[in-house]
């Protein structure tokens, strides 16, 4: 069973770290054709190779099916992020089907254009103390490692998965300010750049919402928490899916001619 989008969008996977949910991403991938594949961004993770080398072989298959979407005819465009920055000097290039850029406007079948880029240049931290950034990641990487013993253990005991780190950021006011403002600096970015919207990704949470004067935001989450992607259908709707719950609905769907979108969410 295979779900066929016009585009979508994935971000913040984290490749390289033990904190990427590989085997959710590979199923991902193994059941989703697109004819745009924009990858926007921490995609590898090069900052965690400063702290020790992790490269699994599953990892691996991932890059390697991206490439075979490529060669069979998806547009890859590669939006490099924060964590895998210096890829951004390639920009402008292209590596075995895959175009690299700095950002890009991509034109929705229902004509309405959106500017993709990663967002961390919306980021004041990430800017302006990079030092402060990089602790923030590796004790972001500790919150993944507390949160997979104790889902381990809700799952032994029967409970569904629930995301501690997910929890923390909804009840952190800072946290909570701090996506509010990252949402509407980049509403303004939008209108400045006279598109419909903007599609980010960077601080791995995943939203589809209208903003200030008529744009619309969207965040396509990532891979290490909430397994998210932004996809747009044959007509041009938006939505996000979030493959670890709707997976299995999603499938049963895909005898449609335009696969199923969760209505929640579609604009």
């Amino acid at each position: 069973m295979t779900l066929h989008y016009r585009s979508v969008w994935i971000s913040d996977t984290h490749l390289g770290t033990k904190g990427c949910k590989a085997e959710a991403l590979r199923d991902f991938l193994d059941h989703v054709e697109c004819d745009y594949l924009y990858l926007v961004g921490d995609i590898i993770d090069l900052w965690k190779f400063k702290s020790g080398f992790y490269w699994p072989a599953l990892h691996s298959e991932i890059v390697q099916r991206v490439m075979i979407k490529a060669q069979k005819g998806t547009r890859v465009i590669y939006i490099p992020g924060n964590h895998d920055e210096s890829f951004r000097k390639h920009a402008g290039m292209h590596f075995n089907g895959i175009d690299v850029r700095l950002n890009a406007i991509h034109q929705t079948r229902d004509g309405r254009r959106f500017l993709v880029l990663h967002g961390d240049e919306f980021d004041s931290i990430v800017c302006h103390n990079k030092n402060l950034a990089y602790i923030g990641s590796e004790a972001y990487e500790i919150l993944l490692v507390v949160n997979r013993w104790f889902n381990a253990v809700r799952s032994r005991l029967g409970y569904k998965y629930w995301s501690l780190s997910a929890y923390l950021k909804h009840k952190v006011k800072n946290v909570v300010s701090f996506m509010d403002n990252y949402q509407h600096i980049l509403s303004l970015e939008a209108h400045k750049r006279q598109v419909d919207g903007v599609i980010c990704g960077h601080i791995h949470h995943a939203d589809l919402t209208e903003m200030e004067f008529g744009k619309t935001y969207c965040n396509c989450g990532d891979w290490v928490e909430s397994c998210t992607a932004l996809v747009e259908n044959a007509t041009g709707q938006l939505a996000i899916i979030r493959w670890l719950e709707e997976s299995h609905w999603l499938l049963e769907q895909s005898d449609r001619e335009d696969p199923a979108l969760p209505q929640k969410q579609a604009a």
